[in-house]
């Protein structure tokens, strides 16, 4: 919390903020204003909605410190950068950024709210250092419902792609260090992500779609066509990496394909050894690399996956019930830092500590409840727990007496 305490010119939102990392970082089974202010001790939640509403605090400039705070405890020369984009279930329809859309949280098309997150993923860890709300047409279309969201007159509308260019800008302009960026199908597909990575002269390991079509010297062909050409002596057995249950082998091979600038352009070939199903992926380095390389690259994709879990799951990530721009800018970065604060801890106790047969390394999960029981100390009196029950049933009985007249108005 020293990292960012600057950003804040009044020590109110300061402590705020730490009160709000504290309670995102502990054991509560739901986090938002109102639990969180019940867990530090205030008598109501409204200190916090000022802290993500109208407080004065730039969280881009927090988001920077996180940054920071990653590269520097988590720095590699092996560093990937992954974009991935994740959504939230909402009810309603003037929750910033809603609108019935494709989730891969839901695996179908639901009522939800998306954003595009940039990870930074070493051997040593891996946790998220940008993100960016993706504002779908429908609401860049009516100003007046950008309006009553908050959102600026400055954002217009942009592609998920577009938006992982933005953070990857980012962070390569801020220093960041890092050889590679991968992401799916979504970001492998789109040629302009594609040439802004080769203008840069940063390589790719990007996923694409079976019918993705390539260039090659004998012409254009689709990569579950192109693959059929590949001769058997092609496919080598290699780990993707280690994974919960041990290395995850697959076979892989590789196939050159034309790029229109320089550099070297191949396509990725992976195939599961028991289902034979394929994944593709679409590949740029500026100098030739071995096929362990690319596959290492293409390994660390699914890190990203275990960001979303384990920030979701111990810090809150999707729990914000907050409807403006301002807001969920600030909720989401704040737990970012909470679960990179986590991500930080476990890299730090895996440095000196030799790896035991009887122990496995500590996990993020064991990391938070040791913290939240040795650290962050035993909860609030009886006392203050009763007069939270009758806030909060005060509260919900307004509540369902407004809803109630609405109701009769409008019949």
């Amino acid at each position: 919390m020293g990292r960012i305490a600057g950003r804040f010119g009044r020590v109110e939102p300061r402590r705020r903020a730490r009160a709000l990392v504290l309670g995102l970082l502990s054991d509560l089974p739901r986090k938002n204003c109102w639990t969180l202010a019940e867990h530090a001790g205030d008598a109501n939640p409204y200190g916090l909605q000022h802290l993500l509403s109208r407080a004065r605090w730039d969280a881009d400039a927090v988001r920077d410190d996180l940054r920071g705070f990653v590269v520097e405890h988590l720095h590699h020369q092996d560093a990937v950068l992954v974009v991935d984009e994740t959504g939230d279930l909402k009810k309603g329809t003037h929750t910033v950024g809603v609108q019935r859309q494709y989730t891969g949280t839901a695996g179908r098309i639901e009522n939800s709210q998306v954003a595009v997150y940039l990870a930074y993923s070493t051997p040593l860890g891996h946790a998220a250092i940008d993100r960016e709300l993706y504002v779908p047409r429908s609401w860049t279309q009516d100003a007046g419902r950008c309006r009553a969201a908050g959102i600026p007159d400055t954002v217009a509308f942009a592609t998920k792609p577009a938006l992982a260019a933005r953070m990857i800008g980012r962070a390569l302009d801020a220093g960041v260090i890092a050889s590679w960026v991968t992401g799916d199908e979504v970001y492998g597909g789109n040629p302009h992500l594609r040439t802004d990575l080769e203008t840069r002269g940063i390589g790719y390991v990007l996923a694409v779609a079976c019918g993705h079509r390539l260039a090659t010297r004998a012409g254009k062909f689709r990569a579950d066509a192109l693959v059929k050409k590949l001769p058997k002596q092609a496919w080598q057995k290699l780990s993707a990496g280690a994974g919960a249950k041990g290395q995850r082998f697959y076979d892989w091979a590789l196939a050159d394909i034309a790029g229109e600038g320089p550099g070297h352009h191949q396509l990725l070939v992976r195939r599961n050894r028991r289902t034979r199903e394929l994944a593709f992926y679409r590949c740029y380095s500026a100098t030739r690399v071995p096929l362990s390389t690319l596959v290492r690259v293409a390994g660390r994709r699914w890190t990203v996956e275990e960001i979303f879990q384990s920030g979701k799951g111990l810090a809150g990530l999707d729990e914000h019930q907050v409807r403006g721009w301002t807001s969920w800018h600030r909720w989401v970065t704040l737990a970012m830092l909470a679960h990179a604060f986590l991500t930080v801890v476990r890299a730090d106790e895996h440095a000196p500590h030799p790896r035991s047969d009887e122990l496995i390394p500590l996990t993020c999960n064991e990391i938070q409840r040791l913290f939240t029981a040795l650290v962050v100390g035993p909860g609030h009196s009886p006392a203050h727990r009763l007069d939270w029950s009758q806030w909060r049933r005060r509260h919900q009985a307004r509540s369902q007496a407004s809803h109630y007249r609405r109701q009769a108005t409008q019949a």
